[in-house]
């Protein structure tokens, strides 16, 4: 079993937190981790149980009351769960009453997040980092916030750089060799799709998940526009919007939100979508390690997926609290990734999927700079390559793997 560098956050936050949620796609290891944090001593309910879950649906309030401490597992199967959490912890404040798992984000349910609301710290479990496969914390945030360029003697580059990007992090799908895992992630997206979306949301159109995932594969690291996605399906913006909205509460994908200010009109304004596992998204593109040899235009979408995927990783388990943004002008400076954290510091990065930096790849990480004045620390440009350059004030190319060296 692979360490999971969230474990100790969750135990010390049930130290004084009522209610403690781990949410995270399917198949990323929340119950295995909940299981053991909770031990044999604490009652666990699996509403993936058909039994488990006819019971608490028939009576949520009375499957409550009868626990003192319990770990629910997918507690999005039955919302109603949570009104009655609600009643029995603010009966019995006690620490540590109950640990839930969600592979969907309960908190956009705008009754369960105001019944819970000081009373529950939530915790985002995605797919294995690199780092928890190495076994080994990574500094990379500390270091970029602290102004400190990362460097490594023995950086992961070329065909092993490759390797981990086409793997992704989901722990049952890593083991596997390169054409089963591609099915293992066309199997899962499939039954996702037609399980998980069926029971989360009530939608009229059902049959065109799976042709709307699909899509969003092929534009997964650009500009959202609902309307196109929406033309080429023959759905309007509106249900587009709803319907990628849904696939982000599970965690499929993500809305990299546009940084900018209320100073800075020029600011393109639009989010980015984002697969959050480089795997799925390779397998869903068909892509290999064979077929980027002969062709390797498509990798950078994927790599970038792969770099804010490790960071929102690393940022799961971090002390300190960071916001992930993307930087676009009228001007079309960009930088694929703008982190901030809890102090206003900003640090920059772009994701260059080739071997060699230059001098205007650091356009869009420089305009940055100057509208945040001070409070830029740090602009990096991750490139497939083993060293550290300097690129100017506070600019540097450093390896992919810093993430996790």
């Amino acid at each position: 079993m692979y360490p999971r560098f969230a474990e100790n956050h969750i135990r010390k936050t049930m130290e004084y937190s009522r209610v403690t949620l781990v949410c995270g796609p399917r198949q990323s290891g929340k119950t295995t981790l909940v299981k053991k944090i909770a031990g044999q001593s604490i009652p666990f309910i699996n509403l993936d149980d058909e039994v488990m879950l006819k019971s608490a649906s028939r009576d949520p309030t009375g499957q409550i009351q009868s626990l003192d401490r319990a770990v629910i597992d997918e507690i999005q199967r039955v919302p109603e769960l949570i009104l009655a959490i609600k009643v029995a912890v603010d009966t019995n404040p006690s620490p540590g009453r109950f640990l839930l798992t969600g592979s969907a984000d309960i908190l956009t349910l705008p009754r369960v997040a105001d019944s819970l609301a000081g009373r529950m710290r939530t915790f985002r479990l995605l797919p294995l980092s690199q780092a928890e496969l190495k076994g080994k914390p990574s500094s990379f945030l500390d270091q970029v916030f602290s102004g400190i360029a990362p460097k490594s003697n023995s950086p992961a580059v070329g065909n092993e750089l490759l390797q981990a990007i086409l793997a992704g992090g989901y722990p049952e799908a890593i083991t596997l060799s390169n054409g089963q895992r591609q099915n293992w992630h066309l199997d899962y997206s499939e039954t996702i799709l037609q399980r998980d979306v069926k029971s989360l949301a009530q939608i009229e159109q059902l049959h065109m998940m799976p042709r709307l995932f699909r899509l969003l594969a092929e534009y997964s690291g650009q500009l959202a526009n609902y309307s196109k996605l929406g033309a080429t399906l023959g759905m309007n913006s509106v249900t587009t919007q709803k319907y990628v909205g849904i696939l982000e509460s599970m965690f499929l994908v993500y809305a990299l939100r546009p940084w900018y200010t209320n100073t800075l009109k020029r600011l393109v304004k639009t989010p980015k979508l984002h697969f959050l596992d480089s795997g799925l998204l390779a397998s869903l593109k068909r892509i290999t390690a064979e077929s980027l040899r002969r062709d390797r235009s498509p990798l950078g979408p994927v790599l970038e997926t792969f770099v804010l995927s490790e960071l929102l990783k690393l940022a799961s388990w971090a002390d300190d609290r960071y916001e992930f943004w993307h930087f676009r002008d009228k001007e079309k400076n960009e930088v694929d990734i703008v982190m901030e954290n809890g102090q206003g510091q900003v640090v920059g990065i772009e994701v260059k999927a080739a071997a060699t930096v230059a001098h205007k790849d650091f356009a869009g990480l420089r305009r940055l700079a100057a509208d945040c004045g001070d409070r830029f620390t740090l602009g990096l440009v991750l490139y497939d390559h083993r060293y550290t350059l300097p690129f100017g004030d506070r600019m540097y190319a450093a390896p992919v793997s810093m993430l996790w060296e």
